[in-house]
């Protein structure tokens, strides 16, 4: 049993462990220089959190879109969980 809780925490830990750090790095007003699109749209001018995806000034819906197309590509075809060609059974940090 604990060897399945294990390998359940592989994937999710890191991936919410990047999200906080996403998350408190922009609050705190760190943008990604540069334009989102080609109409001249700049990263720091979208709101943070939920708002970003709610709000009046939200990312558009086919960015959302291809955002959620790319975390579903990953997770079909990358982050797989015999990663790096570990064996099936095989987790980080079996000793």
């Amino acid at each position: 049993r604990f060897a399945r809780i294990r390998s359940l925490d592989v994937k999710p830990g890191p991936i919410s462990q990047l999200a906080f750090l996403g998350q408190i790095v922009t609050r705190n007003g760190v943008h990604l220089s540069g334009d989102i699109d080609y109409s001249g749209h700049s990263f720091d001018s979208y709101p943070n959190g939920l708002a970003a995806v709610f709000g009046d000034s939200a990312i558009p819906q086919a960015g959302a879109l291809q955002i959620f197309a790319f975390v579903g590509f990953l997770e079909l075809f990358v982050m797989k969980d015999s990663a790096n060609g570990a064996e099936p059974g095989e987790f980080p940090g079996d000793f």
